[in-house]
């Protein structure tokens, strides 16, 4: 068994997926490009049953599908832990996408902004959630290298990112002194399911 992974459940009653995925989820991946623009997007299901309960350290330990186990820290903000008992089902259902569009002027700006939400489960009922996290970033093109297949990315806080680039037909495009706008997108939904025995 892994050691208890400490996260601050993120949504009040929900399991967060980050740690649960060593669970090895179900995962796809798309991938859409067209010039000037790539959208790849990953969709992962997972469903974990909770095995054992330490309700003074607030330790939650899960079993994945393939038997493998993972310790999740509840921390203060989840309000409905109480309502968590052995042989519950953790239910999550997330998604992550970046979306990269190629800007061939050059503001002379690089500048990022962030938008959230959440939703949580009303105090006593199962625990649920869920969050939505939205990233924009404007970044200027540092390096391409068709060689390697990246472009190399300088953001608004002066961090640089390679970003790999499997579409040769983008470095015919893209030039050092472009900008790309990026837009990072994180969803995620997450419910705590009674068993059969619980729910009668």
């Amino acid at each position: 068994m892994q050691k208890p992974i400490v996260v601050p459940l993120l949504l009040a009653g929900a399991l967060v997926l980050p740690a649960a995925a060593q669970m090895a989820p179900n995962a796809t991946t798309e991938m859409k490009s067209e010039p000037g623009k790539v959208h790849v997007t990953q969709t992962v299901d997972l469903s974990a049953k909770v095995v054992a309960i330490d309700k003074a350290e607030r330790v939650v330990t899960l079993r994945g599908p393939k038997g493998n186990e993972v310790d999740i820290v509840a921390g203060p903000e989840v309000k409905n832990f109480a309502q968590i008992n052995v042989g519950d089902t953790v239910v999550a259902h997330y998604v992550e996408s970046v979306y990269l569009e190629l800007k061939t002027t050059n503001s002379g700006m690089r500048q990022g902004a962030e938008t959230k939400a959440a939703g949580r489960a009303k105090l006593g009922e199962r625990p649920a959630g869920a969050m939505v996290r939205e990233v924009t970033v404007l970044a200027d093109v540092t390096a391409v290298d068709p060689a390697k297949q990246t472009v190399t990315l300088k953001g608004p806080k002066n961090n640089v990112v390679e970003v790999p680039v499997r579409d040769p037909a983008q470095f015919k495009l893209v030039k050092v002194g472009d900008q790309v706008e990026a837009t990072y997108t994180q969803a995620m939904a997450i419910a705590v399911e009674a068993t059969p025995a619980a729910m009668k």
